[in-house]
């Protein structure tokens, strides 16, 4: 069934299949744990239930993100035995030892205060458990920072040398570690969790108010929701405009494929808005562009020359319609958040914010568009950084295990049966589980009813009216 098919090729289909379910949770849990630290810190502050509902409510859809976020890690990560074992042996002497620190400090971390942020509320002290939540929120960055240091090094390797074996072994750990690209694409990463996980928290309290249901508890997520985008979506822009230079810097060949630039632009490159990028005659079809642009925001400078692929040896270039394509999904969402936060503060300003339904039917339309960017942004770094595993070191037909491609293909399709299942079911839970409302009861503070929590004193019913 496979064997016209090429095992270097089906190796990275798999390692893509499984790398796209694994990151969308790494990418919601991320920005869930820190929201669920200030819900309970604005809990302690104030007093007021309502944050506490929210945190609970949310609870119970973080532990069920983070689980499935371990599992889909866990079998992604033994791949770099079975179907990338050269570049675990020429790679491995660096890329080991960090993904140890990943586990040595962010999991053990995660792992021993989960428990009491799940199961301790009530039988540790408030402080403790507070501290719990923090911790945890405390792993899942440290995660995200080893992670990206690995991932970041094989983008722009430093701070190594090459035994006789071939292998890349350490020489400088602190340039390993925070290696040129790496800061960049730590803070591009973080940003985009938040920003996904306000997407979804934002749709959560759209789909509450577009239900009839303007209870305190989903007037405030929406609210939280909103003022995390404002304040995100524009910092993220910038970050990704930095880190788009550096990308220039280290790795002009992805700049190059993200552009569209088949062609070098001695006097200012255009800024390609869409078209139809043809590798094979090298050139991009249909192109609707604005003069000079590029070269503006790449080099702020109108008439900046930008070098094109045709002084990339053909044999280095990356699959440009791919990279062309997932850079302009990323980025559209992006503007799209940015402009969901900007309607969000029209109608707050107008005393709309939880009347305007066509601001909670963007905002529930815009509820997936966080894990659609992550991925986009994921394609666009991954694929623009081939043909190499560890760019201009490592090509990525090297690092691949000498494996036949019918039991490559026999796996992948094994992985596609089992994940399109296990993780539907869980994704179908998480939803079910937003589509109640955020307080004990379906009818709420707003229908009369008290608000109860485990250990606390019944609120009085909160009006419908009442702002957060």
């Amino acid at each position: 069934m496979f064997g016209d098919f090429d095992a270097v090729l089906l190796a990275r289909i798999q390692f893509a299949f499984t790398m796209s379910f694994h990151i969308i949770f790494p990418a919601f849990s991320i920005g869930l744990a820190s929201y669920l630290a200030v819900l309970e810190a604005l809990w302690l502050w104030t007093g007021q239930d309502r944050y506490l509902n929210l945190f609970k409510y949310w609870l119970k859809i973080f532990a069920i993100a983070f689980a499935m976020g371990v599992v889909s890690g866990i079998v992604m990560s033994y791949q770099f035995g079975t179907n990338w074992s050269v570049f675990s042996d020429k790679a491995g002497p660096v890329v080991g030892p960090l993904m140890a620190y990943e586990v040595l400090t962010a999991f053990f971390l995660e792992a021993g205060f989960l428990g009491v942020m799940l199961f301790g509320m009530n039988r540790v002290g408030k402080g403790l458990h507070m501290l719990a939540t923090g911790l945890v929120a405390t792993g899942t960055f440290i995660s995200a920072f080893w992670i990206l240091s690995v991932n970041s090094w094989m983008q722009t390797p430093t701070g190594h040398g090459v035994n006789d074996q071939g292998q890349f072994v350490p020489l400088d750990w602190w340039a390993i570690v925070f290696n040129p690209s790496f800061p960049y694409r730590l803070v591009h990463m973080v940003l985009a969790a938040y920003l996904t996980t306000a997407l979804v928290v934002g749709a959560a309290g759209a789909f509450h108010l577009l239900r009839g249901r303007a209870s305190q508890e989903a007037r405030t997520m929406f609210s939280m929701a909103m003022w995390m985008l404002i304040c995100v979506a524009p910092v993220q822009i910038l970050a990704g405009d930095l880190h788009g230079i550096n990308t220039l810097e280290h790795q002009p060949p992805k700049v190059m494929a993200m552009e569209g630039h088949f062609q070098s632009h001695p006097n200012g490159a255009p800024l390609i808005l869409f078209g139809l990028p043809d590798q094979a005659a090298a050139t991009v079809r249909y192109a609707l562009e604005i003069p000079k642009l590029s070269s503006l925001i790449l080099k702020h400078d109108l008439n900046a020359p930008l070098a094109g692929l045709d002084t990339v040896p053909r044999e280095n270039w990356p699959p440009v319609p791919i990279v062309f394509w997932s850079f302009r999904i990323m980025v559209g969402l992006g503007l799209l958040m940015l402009a969901l936060g900007a309607v969000g503060l029209v109608a707050r300003w107008r005393g709309g914010l939880y009347k305007w339904r066509p601001l909670h039917v963007f905002a529930l339309l815009m509820g997936p568009a966080g894990f659609v960017a992550v991925l986009a942004g994921w394609v666009t770094t991954e694929v623009g950084r081939q043909p190499f595993t560890v760019y201009g070191l490592l090509r990525t037909a090297d690092s691949v295990s000498p494996l036949a491609a019918p039991a490559v293909g026999a796996s992948l399709v094994a992985f596609a049966v089992i994940y399109l299942f296990v993780f539907a079911a869980g994704m179908f839970y998480i939803l079910r589980l937003m589509s109640h409302a955020p307080h004990p009861g379906e009818r709420g503070p707003e229908q009369g009813q008290p608000v109860r929590t485990a250990g606390i004193t019944p609120a009085p019913a909160v009006a419908a009216g009442a702002n957060p």
